[in-house]
């Protein structure tokens, strides 16, 4: 394995608790950058890692600062990220311009994928994953998460795909690239703001030490890649599936007549789908990561104890 210390910046707390097998759960940096306004995305952050390590694990916010890739932040970091002045929106093609130019930037699922596997970390928590956007057989707007989850050792636990994206598509590449998608407790892929997206999960792992179990025997096979668990939003912050197909359908009109293309169209989105909700999406983005959290913590525990 390469040495990475040239490059990279673990936190003595999390480089020990890999050293010594312990529980880490890897966490990204764009949804606190470019998803949420400050400072509530500071309570945010401060409260998911307060329930990961409540649950026995240690948070791991990824980041790359001044061209410095991090993994576990400082106080003085987080609230940089949080302020996210001059902060970029870093996938994998982005690392070595932001390197090399020493740069700042916040880590989307692919590059958080990317980090945790160099620090030696095997379970992520985010919100929802990127993936084939609609009109993608014609655009070819793919996200990079979706290459990610087929070559990086990483366990994904994420509410679904966000619901911008066209998920049948974005389930058929995974299949196709090898990915496994677990449902955890559910046999319906969820949607983001939404329980179900209508589609099937490949297999429904009732607990997180099934979960585990499985991501286990992938590795321990040398099958490289990662895992998808889909970990709906619980039911009593749950948005209405008819509705927000309604209020998607809009944002996408919206942002298809102002031009927006690319990696600019999901911030976009979101925003406006805030907007038109009135807040609630936010809300409920905010419950659903807070509960991916929980459910990736419970993972990393059992991973460690196998």
């Amino acid at each position: 394995m390469k040495d990475l210390s040239q490059f990279m910046d673990i936190t003595p707390e999390i480089k020990e608790a890999v050293a010594a097998g312990k529980p880490v759960v890897a966490l990204e940096s764009t949804i606190l950058s470019h998803g949420m306004p400050y400072p509530e995305n500071l309570g945010f952050a401060e409260e998911i890692e307060k329930i990961i390590r409540s649950l026995g694990a240690i948070p791991a916010t990824m980041a790359v600062i001044d061209g410095r890739l991090k993994a576990g932040l400082t106080r003085a970091e987080l609230e940089r990220m949080c302020e996210a002045k001059g902060v970029l929106k870093v996938s994998r093609r982005d690392l070595p311009i932001v390197v090399a130019e020493k740069l700042t930037g916040a880590t989307t699922v692919a590059t958080t994928m990317i980090l945790a596997e160099m620090a030696g970390i095997h379970v992520f928590a985010t919100g929802g994953i990127g993936g084939v956007h609609r009109d993608g057989e014609n655009t070819m707007d793919i996200s990079a998460d979706l290459q990610e989850l087929a070559h990086t050792n990483v366990a994904v636990v994420c509410a679904g795909a966000k619901m911008i994206l066209d998920i049948g598509r974005t389930l058929e590449y995974l299949e196709t690239m090898g990915v496994p998608v677990l449902g955890l407790g559910t046999e319906d892929f969820p949607a983001f703001y939404c329980r179900k997206s209508g589609f099937g999960v490949d297999y429904n792992a009732r607990t997180p030490l099934e979960v585990a179990k499985i991501a286990k025997a992938k590795w321990d096979m040398g099958l490289n890649g990662g895992l998808l668990i889909g970990n709906p939003v619980p039911e009593e912050y749950a948005m209405d599936f008819d509705a927000m197909t309604a209020v998607i359908e809009k944002v996408l009109k919206d942002a298809n007549e102002a031009g927006v293309k690319g990696k600019n169209i999901t911030p976009f989105m979101l925003a406006h789908i805030v907007e038109e909700t009135g807040g609630d999406s936010l809300k409920t983005n905010i419950q659903l990561a807070f509960n991916n959290a929980r459910a990736a913590a419970q993972i990393a525990v059992e991973l460690t104890r196998l």
